[in-house]
């Protein structure tokens, strides 16, 4: 048993790590002036432009993936979804390995566009430890896991991609190509992990009674469970909150602060660890003791007024102390949240209403990085003031359509002396 929830949890780790892995040296790639993997002549507006389309590329394409194959797991098996996406993220690495070595923009483009669309392996792997769990305290603990092994997946990315493509690191064994085999190697045994220790929990399969076209209508579904729209409402602005800050709190450091890349390196490995512990630690503690509505409540608040003080602070000694209340108020807020997107569907739809949770993530991620840029140009403390903004409207959804009996029927009040 142990093996194979590990064998999951890397599922998830390889997952978040191609991420973190892959924008450092996509920068230094497309916007350092002294890259040649772009033509010299090429001008620094038109390098943010191809920047933004392939990042862009892989959010549409993660935004579809995570709705449709995630769904297919419902019907196909978690193994067989697990497995379509490790051997997708084999191939994006492979064809970004052979872009890098051949300069070649659009075959990084094609790369991505795979990556993303197979990407969706967290809302499987998040299905598939559903699936595991005998009782909703041991389903709370399992989403923990999830989170832990992504917030280990962030810190690992950058450290692998900052250490093997530096030469003053490890001399001339260093390019920007050696990170991807290293994550290459990494999801071919997680790969084998999974065909060796997992085997589905439910046995029947299903046929398969929708086509390709069912990928853009699936999230629509949800119109007609107002129990799901209500968990995804808070969900997709806590979400939206917290994005508002990781994706912009680099940029921010730097411009308000002047970080180094070391000082932005340890902010993420502070970032990480304290996610780790609150959400594979102290979230299944708190859940196994207070009902998970007031929990997500409170969690929402502290990022709320985390971040506020956040933005106020004027020391940059304080950065990484005030970092952490934000974190520890998501890795509380996000396995309670997928806790509860879990017990909002039956068992033969988990794989749906995750891949509906991640779709969500994906769509707030894509309209916050559009339009943060142009906020930043403006004033690099305008994402942060969305992103407040973002919690206080997931907590007036929370003290209103939470309140209501449906929701709360999901939420049983926790049985004492279990911890």
């Amino acid at each position: 048993m142990q093996l194979l929830r590990l064998s999951l949890m890397l599922v998830v780790f390889v997952d978040v790590m191609g991420q973190g892995l892959i924008l450092p040296i996509i920068n230094t790639l497309l916007i350092d002036p002294n890259s040649t993997f772009l033509p010299a002549s090429m001008g620094h507006g038109t390098r943010e432009v191809y920047y933004g389309v392939l990042m862009a590329t892989f959010y549409v394409f993660w935004f579809f993936g995570a709705a449709y194959i995630s769904k297919l797991s419902d019907y196909i098996g978690r193994k067989n979804g697990m497995v379509i996406c490790l051997i997708g993220a084999l191939a994006g690495y492979m064809l970004t390995i052979v872009a890098i070595e051949m300069s070649n923009y659009y075959l990084l483009l094609v790369g991505r566009a795979i990556s993303g669309f197979t990407a969706g392996n967290q809302p499987i792997a998040q299905a598939a430890l559903v699936d595991l769990s005998h009782n909703d305290e041991e389903r709370t603990r399992n989403m923990g896991r999830v989170v832990a092994a992504l917030a280990l997946g962030l810190v690992a990315g950058p450290l692998i991609a900052g250490i093997l493509s530096d030469k003053a690191i490890i001399g001339d064994y260093a390019s920007l190509a050696l990170p991807f085999w290293v994550a290459a190697l990494l999801v071919f045994i997680t790969l084998m992990m999974v065909q060796f220790f997992y085997s589905d929990t439910r046995k029947e399969r299903r046929k398969i009674d929708f086509g390709v076209s069912e990928v853009f209508v699936n999230l629509l579904r949800v119109r007609g469970r107002p129990t799901i729209i209500k968990v995804a409402v808070v969900w997709f602005f806590a979400e939206l909150g917290l994005n508002a800050f990781f994706v912009y709190v680099n940029d921010y450091t730097i411009t308000v602060f002047d970080f180094s890349t070391f000082d932005n390196s340890v902010l993420m490995i502070v970032f990480g660890l304290v996610m780790a512990f609150t959400s594979g630690f102290l979230a299944s503690r708190l859940t196994a003791r207070y009902r998970k509505v007031p929990t997500t409540g409170a969690a929402v608040a502290l990022m709320m007024v985390s971040l506020a003080v956040f933005t106020l602070n004027s020391n940059p000694d304080l950065v990484y102390v005030l970092l952490v209340p934000i974190i520890i108020g998501f890795g509380v807020a996000y396995p309670t949240m997928l806790a509860l997107f879990a017990a909002s569907a039956g068992e033969q739809e988990q794989g749906w209403v995750m891949g509906v949770a991640i779709a969500l993530f994906t769509l707030g991620t894509g309209m916050i990085s559009l339009v943060g840029g142009a906020l930043m140009a403006l004033d690099p403390r305008y994402p942060f003031l969305v992103g407040i903004a973002a919690y206080a409207i997931a907590l007036f959804f929370i003290f209103t359509l939470w309140r209501q009996d449906d929701v709360q029927a999901l939420d049983p009040k926790p049985v004492k002396g279990k911890a």
